[in-house]
């Protein structure tokens, strides 16, 4: 589980949101909404540790990630609205350089199966800096595949994604939920997905 409890953000004398709570189960997503400016980004770096609330508290498992820092983002995935990918590197190489910063056991196999799956096949070994903003968010999706974290926590990931490309991902939620997956995201879109919540900033 994933909570928020009492939650307010200040980003210099702006106070974006206030006492905000929720809970998100394994299983299940939470689809953050509102308005450019509203605090959506600001949530999602409370939520992995990156930012501290000004008061409130973000737990998982019911214990505070403050707490449990090194634990918690073991099992963190998050992916911003830009893409960290590095330029000069090809696709497969981004997708092992993140897996051994995750601490991840990746093949060349298995990083060839997940970006194909993508719809790479024939780009993995070609520079980023050559891609375009869609193939570097099938790249991103390869990531998450191959990263094996349970939260999720993804910032307008649907962004520059073709129509295919956004069903692609879809399913990729899907597919983790069913697998006891747990994902954060905002987006602007309407998102078709069961055990979806919603929360309106």
């Amino acid at each position: 589980m994933l909570e928020a409890r009492a939650v307010t953000c200040v980003r210099g004398e702006r106070k974006l949101f206030s006492k905000v709570n929720f809970q998100v189960f394994t299983g299940e997503c939470l689809h953050i909404r509102g308005e450019n400016g509203v605090g959506k980004t600001s949530l999602l770096r409370l939520l992995t540790g990156l930012s501290m609330p000004e008061s409130g508290e973000i737990c998982s498992g019911g214990r505070s990630i403050k707490s449990e820092a090194e634990a918690f983002h073991n099992k963190l995935l998050f992916l911003g609205h830009r893409d960290a990918l590095k330029e000069d590197l090809t696709a497969l190489e981004n997708l092992r350089m993140y897996a051994a910063i995750d601490g991840v056991e990746l093949s060349n196999a298995d990083a060839f199966i997940a970006l194909r799956r993508f719809g790479l096949k024939g780009r993995e070994d070609l520079p980023v800096n050559c891609l375009s903003a869609g193939q570097k968010k099938r790249v991103l999706m390869a990531r998450m595949l191959t990263r094996h974290a349970q939260i999720w926590i993804l910032d307008e990931p649907f962004n520059a994604l073709d129509v295919h490309a956004a069903q692609e991902l879809k399913e990729l939620i899907v597919e983790h939920l069913t697998l006891n997956g747990l994902v954060v995201l905002t987006s602007h879109q309407h998102l078709d997905i069961s055990n979806l919540k919603v929360l309106d900033l």
